[in-house]
């Protein structure tokens, strides 16, 4: 089974269950590192993850997805997805929309990669967010290589 058949198995698995918990399905991956691979899964709540909410997950998860989630052996990992999360699907748009972002282009616009501004949303497959002097920017989502929340410190 490929890496991406594996993700998809364990979002379609672990959605329903992380519901029931009171958790959200933010992402998964299934990577190699090294010589290990790697399942990770990132999970989200309001007022967010603690590190029960881990364990308890990572249980439940292991005993339901079992081992014959794929022939090689592998480590399962269940965190939150940070305060600089990365925005991927199309409803994270929608949630943090108003929020201070960080766009990062795969390709520099006038020498600049990076970006910061406030998220206006997902527009016709553009994400659009306007800079501190009020501008507008729209940039295609297949050049974008991440858009994360912003942290200030």
């Amino acid at each position: 089974m490929q890496a991406k058949d594996i993700v998809k198995l364990v979002e379609n698995v672990s959605q329903p269950i992380l519901e029931d918990l009171g958790f959200e399905f933010v992402d998964c991956e299934f990577v190699k590192e090294g010589p290990d691979r790697y399942l990770r899964l990132y999970i989200d709540k309001e007022g967010g993850i603690t590190i029960n909410d881990c364990e308890a997950v990572s249980r439940t998860l292991d005993k339901k997805l079992g081992d014959d989630l794929t022939e090689e052996p592998y480590i399962m990992e269940v965190s939150s997805p940070g305060l600089d999360r990365i925005l991927k699907r199309d409803k994270e748009y929608i949630k943090y929309k108003d929020r201070l972002v960080d766009v990062k282009l795969y390709k520099p616009i006038d020498k600049q990669k990076e970006f910061r501004g406030t998220l206006v949303g997902l527009i016709d497959n553009n994400i659009v967010i306007t800079d501190e002097n009020g501008k507008e920017m729209s940039f295609g989502r297949d050049d974008v290589a991440a858009t994360r929340l912003a942290v200030i410190l």
